[in-house]
């Protein structure tokens, strides 16, 4: 072998050993807002591992986990954990959480009132229609005194756990999405923070009353259960889990959207 083919072969060695460790693309469901906004931020810096994120946005909490589950997603990233843990047990999925994300304090926003406290007689209170976010608000008015709940109930809380309501206020269940649009016909309504900053309300300053930070409502990635130790996977967490990330999260978002890591 000539010094020249020696060469050659070291240069074609070093530019292997150099080359992005993966080539692929990774389809990621997120709602819109934040979950896309991160995901965004999230997508250069797998880029310089050959890892293309293609996101796809859904306008609601059902399909991200049906299409996760039927494989025309790899990986979505929307959901807290009890979230998470309903779908299983409800629907059958076999998927499962590989990462923390961020937390996102729910809110009750009122148009009417400035106090949780100031709840008239009789009044109306829209919450989310799905289980977890639902059962969320009604525990945050629990803590609050508005209402007792069955003990013991935990994240599993719905309207039927209510066991002593003394305003005797209506309960009312809607779609996530579309809380912000029902705020003027209720007294007040547990938003949450993606579909509050989408309406142009302000998460952190609005709230007439905010779930602390600290609770089982961290947001989730989550894949199929037999992609969990799958080379990409570990990438796309480390590459959401990263101190740029961190930084994004912070200086965007203002208090309203809180890190896990």
């Amino acid at each position: 072998m000539t010094l020249k083919t020696l060469a050659a072969g070291l240069a074609l060695g070093l530019s292997l050993l150099a080359a992005p460790a993966y080539a692929e693309t990774i389809k990621v469901g997120a709602t819109p807002g934040p979950h896309a906004q991160i995901l965004e931020a999230v997508k250069p810096i797998l880029a310089e591992q050959g890892i293309e994120l293609e996101i796809l946005e859904f306008s609601d909490y059902v399909i991200p986990n049906e299409a996760l589950a039927s494989g025309e997603l790899d990986v979505n990233s929307f959901q807290h954990q009890p979230y998470l843990d309903n779908q299983v047990a409800d629907r059958g999925y076999a998927i499962e959480s590989v990462a923390t994300t961020v937390n996102f304090p729910i809110g009750i926003y009122s148009d009417k009132i400035d106090s949780i406290d100031d709840l008239p007689e009789g009044g109306a209170i829209a919450i989310p229609n799905d289980p977890t976010n639902g059962g969320r608000v009604l525990l945050l008015l629990e803590d609050n005194g508005i209402l007792d709940l069955t003990d013991g109930i935990g994240t599993r809380a719905s309207v039927a756990d209510i066991i002593d309501n003394p305003k005797n206020l209506q309960i009312v269940e809607i779609d996530a999405a579309q809380l912000p649009r029902a705020l003027p016909d209720v007294d007040a309504a547990g938003i949450n923070t993606n579909y509050a900053e989408q309406a142009g309300l302000d998460p952190v300053n609005d709230p007439i009353l905010r779930e602390s930070p600290k609770g089982p409502y961290v947001n989730v990635i989550a894949v199929r259960s037999e992609d969990k130790d799958a080379p990409w996977v570990k990438a796309l967490v480390e590459a959401y889990h990263s101190d740029e990330i961190r930084t994004f999260v912070e200086t965007t978002f203002n208090g309203a959207v809180l890190a896990s890591w």
